[in-house]
């Protein structure tokens, strides 16, 4: 295993018996295996060569192993980095191969990807390189890329790109989804709610959209996960105009000084203040009342005796019209 760092079969098995003796001669290296004692001494001067051996400075046919953790750690760090730039090479060619076929010709409008791997690295790809703006829709139950491992969100964020963020209802009854939200929208992301999401997905610079395929509460093997990657076409343009709709009726999501969602405009004179509007604001980002009654540290009685209260001042009889006076009044 030791070739892939560069060393031979028989520099191997050398070695490994200078590791495990730690100090030997040819003679005792070729006592100890097939070699004979020429063939020996050559390859002990070829792992002295490679900084893997030290000949003794009294005795100079002896040699000492350097440790493997000084002498193999970093060589295998290198073959790795270097694996790696190779991967992102074939990767951007194949992307440019991509892109070359599809402005050759007329072709498929809709290319399928395959695997949670694949999918992640498309994603990771399409944040890499996009110029003005992302949109997303986001479902609870992320299919391969969670959000603390996202850091191309922040990335672009920081070179200026725009990002527009949908959350639905259920994601928030995920564990630290509003910390996730508070922390993008700290970072430049706009972020607003509406109760439910058709679909997962991500449009990079109104040029290029990519959707997980699996239907919602399926069981997904990560190996088996599709995706589709849907170019400039009129599928992409209904894509867009989804994303659009959705925004248009989103709650949206503000960020106070304290950590904690709403309380970002400037209220008119019959809107609430303080602690409810924090509570309208978890209310309308999809937070089941339990979960209000957990963040504000209150019962869930007290919880549905407030809203009901905000319904008396909005004049509304129905969540859903509250949620949208709140947002149309910019009570959040």
């Amino acid at each position: 295993m030791l070739e892939t760092v560069g060393l031979t079969a028989d520099e191997s098995e050398v070695y490994r018996l200078l590791v495990a003796t730690g100090t030997a001669s040819a003679q005792d290296i070729s006592g100890r295996s097939d070699l004979d004692v020429v063939t020996a001494r050559l390859l002990l001067r070829a792992l002295e060569h490679k900084g893997l051996a030290s000949a003794a400075e009294d005795s100079p046919e002896w040699f000492t192993a350097v440790p493997p953790q000084v002498a193999l750690m970093p060589r295998l760090q290198r073959h790795f980095d270097a694996l790696e730039q190779t991967r992102a090479a074939v990767y951007e060619l194949a992307e440019t191969h991509r892109r070359s076929a599809w402005a050759r010709s007329t072709g498929e409008a809709v290319e399928i990807i395959t695997g949670a791997a694949a999918l992640r690295q498309h994603l990771r790809q399409l944040q890499h390189g996009t110029d003005r703006e992302m949109m997303w829709f986001v479902k609870a139950q992320y299919v391969a890329m969670s959000p603390e491992s996202n850091q191309e969100e922040f990335d672009a964020l920081d070179r200026g790109v725009l990002y527009r963020a949908l959350y639905e209802q259920a994601y928030f009854d995920c564990p630290d989804a509003v910390d996730y939200v508070v922390k993008g929208v700290r970072a430049g992301e706009v972020a607003r709610a509406v109760p439910l999401l058709p679909l997962r997905m991500a449009i990079a610079d109104r040029s290029v959209a990519i959707l997980p395929l699996a239907a919602s509460g399926t069981s997904r093997n990560p190996r088996e996960l599709q995706a589709a990657v849907v170019r400039e076409s009129s599928l992409l343009d209904a894509l867009i105009a989804l994303f659009e709709h959705h925004w248009e009726i989103g709650a949206p999501l503000r960020v106070t000084e304290e950590g904690q969602i709403g309380g970002a405009g400037t209220p008119d004179a019959a809107s609430p203040v303080g602690e409810d509007r924090h509570l309208l604001s978890l209310m309308v980002a999809g937070m089941t009342d339990e979960a209000i009654a957990g963040q504000l540290r209150v019962s869930k009685r007290t919880v549905q005796r407030r809203i009901q209260g905000l319904m008396s001042l909005a004049g509304v009889a129905t969540r859903m019209q509250l949620g949208w006076h709140a947002a149309r009044r910019d009570w959040l």
